[in-house]
């Protein structure tokens, strides 16, 4: 499932109604390998949102991995799902669980930012010295995101790197819409006050 095949789904804030789901549920149930696929094209690019959220936009290859995993997992766990919660919530929760996974594997690995990522942001007429401590203070704000709690991570990057509302991430992470406003000005609050400590302003 590469990112260039993904087929572009409705938003989680605009998924058709539950009971289309539960009768794609109840003919992947009954052997029906199409009503698999059909659920794999609706939820296929939230959850790998919600693991590239987790992991990092330097991670997107580990992000499709998870994605991928995640797909497989709910296919072998479709009979244990007793419809107590919506299957979109059930769904995004073992993405997010599966991305944390993921994460913990990688923590040998140091925050980064791709040169790709680090040049969209220095400008070319900017002097060397400028872009250094353009890329530093890039460096340090990614460093300090991975510090935070892994909702308020979640949160942060879904919003502000991926340009998702706050309907859709409250969808996402199973959670109010006002919880994910106060995770998101929590999460500011702290990115704050580390940069402060570290030197840098939090502008």
């Amino acid at each position: 499932m590469s990112q260039t095949d993904r087929t572009e789904p409705a938003p989680p804030g605009d998924r058709p109604v539950d009971d289309a789901d539960d009768r794609l549920i109840a003919r992947c149930r009954s052997g029906d390998d199409t009503a698999f696929a059909e659920l794999v094209r609706r939820y296929q690019r939230p959850v790998f949102r919600i693991a590239v959220s987790i992991l990092g936009q330097g991670n997107v290859q580990e992000a499709e991995d998870v994605a991928q995993d995640v797909m497989l997992r709910v296919h072998h766990a479709l009979k244990t799902f007793r419809g107590e919660s919506k299957f979109s919530t059930w769904l995004y929760r073992i993405a997010f669980n599966q991305a944390v996974n993921a994460k913990a594997r990688m923590r040998h690995q140091a925050p980064h930012l791709t040169e790709d990522a680090l040049s969209a942001h220095a400008s070319p007429d900017r002097a060397p010295d400028d872009r250094l401590e353009i890329d530093q203070r890039k460096r340090a704000v990614l460093e300090c995101v991975h510090e935070l709690p892994e909702v308020y991570q979640s949160a942060l990057r879904l919003h502000y790197w991926m340009g998702e509302s706050i309907a859709v991430i409250a969808d996402i992470l199973d959670a109010p819409e006002n919880t994910i406003k106060s995770y998101l000005f929590r999460s500011r609050q702290l990115l704050h006050a580390m940069l402060t400590k570290r030197g840098f302003d939090a502008r």
